[in-house]
């Protein structure tokens, strides 16, 4: 069983990168009355406590949203999402990707969510507690080329591993091309670490040879202690909505501009 808990990294710079980014595309497909699917692979537990010890020991949060949250407009739907999130469960309270996609999604729309770590899971469900999901504990990756395409077809698919599993580099670009061969209409989000060694490069480089209109949008920031590998975030995006491309460069500058 893998090893990774995103407690000690919950509202870094990475997950203001990934989080904002997400929320506007949630906030845009929702413009549209039409329904739709929301898929993620690797839920983690939904919720995260920013006054836990294990938040505390690396102090990724304060040098993420905790000092950055202010750049953000009231109404960005990523905020929106955070203050939702604080209201229901403490002002120490963090949303990861599912529970920001429940604050933004509607009655209409589908939450699929996987999550394989057993206490993980166990935690995904008592966070989603009140929010209609489907959450199964399964190999997320496995799911979604299962489920796909999804009803209603119109939708989203976040892929965010830890990549723990060195393989995954390699893996994906096969699997993002399996799904979207099913799936040709959805949007297909997939982040990584941008690391000092950059294992992410020949994996966009092969996602790029086998799709012509991939999206990457990417951030830098210094590491946030010594010894740190991590030296930015970055999203691919298939069928990226109209306008990602100018929201990504907004939020790169306040991360950029939050660096001072």
């Amino acid at each position: 069983m893998l090893s990774y808990q995103h407690l000690y990294h919950a509202g870094n710079l990475a997950d203001l990168h990934k989080h904002a980014l997400l929320a506007w595309v949630l906030e845009y497909m929702t413009a549209k009355d039409k329904p739709l699917s929301y898929l993620e692979t690797h839920a983690g537990r939904g919720l995260y406590a920013l006054d836990a010890p294990e938040a505390r020991k690396t102090g990724e949060a304060q040098a993420g949203i905790l000092r950055l949250e202010q750049s953000f407009a009231p109404e960005h739907p990523y905020r929106r999402a955070v203050t939702a999130t604080r209201k229901a469960h403490g002002p120490a309270a963090y949303p990861g990707s599912p529970l920001i996609a429940a604050h933004l999604l509607r009655p209409q729309d589908g939450l699929t969510l996987a999550e394989l770590h057993p206490q993980e899971f166990a935690a995904l469900k008592q966070s989603m507690a009140g929010h209609f999901a489907y959450i199964r504990q399964c190999d997320g990756l496995e799911m979604a080329l299962a489920l796909c395409p999804p009803t209603p077809r119109r939708g989203v698919l976040m892929i965010d591993p830890s990549y723990e599993v060195k393989s995954d580099y390699v893996t994906l670009p096969k699997l993002i091309t399996d799904i979207r061969r099913k799936w040709n209409v959805g949007v297909i989000l997939l982040w990584y670490p941008v690391l000092l060694s950059e294992p992410h490069v020949p994996m966009l480089a092969s996602l790029a040879a086998q799709h012509a209109d991939l999206a990457v949008f990417e951030t830098r920031f210094p590491p946030i202690r010594e010894g740190h590998r991590m030296t930015g975030s970055g999203l691919a995006v298939l069928n990226a909505p109209w306008g990602m491309a100018e929201e990504a460069r907004r939020i790169d500058a306040l991360i950029r501009a939050g660096q001072g």
